[in-house]
């Protein structure tokens, strides 16, 4: 009968092991930085891995006052180019701590 304990002792110790590690590395995710672009570079923002925008820089020349359109699609572009990244890099960091778990 102990030793099914000790089996499960080990085991708890494993998992809180496991979770630590989560942590940490959910922790580190979330400070690094993460740069998005537009064509040519002409629009970049700048994530964390929180998905906290940090930073946006839209250069001069793409300013159109006839077409704010194609302003507000460089923004967009250069988004979803950052969160693709984030999500990229969090399947990376993440994805061996959730293999094979229900939902993930």
């Amino acid at each position: 009968m102990m030793r099914g304990m000790g089996n499960m002792q080990g085991m708890m110790k494993q998992v809180q092991k496991m979770q630590k590690e989560m942590v940490q590395a959910q922790d580190a995710l979330n400070e690094k930085e993460f740069t998005g672009v537009a064509t040519n570079e002409l629009v970049k923002v700048a994530f964390t891995g929180d998905r906290r925008m940090k930073d946006v820089e839209i250069k001069p020349e793409i300013l159109d006052p006839e077409d704010p359109e194609m302003l507000q699609d460089l923004v967009v572009m250069a988004v979803n180019d950052a969160l693709t990244k984030i999500d990229t890099e969090t399947e990376k960091t993440m994805g061996k701590y959730t293999k094979g778990m229900p939902g993930f």
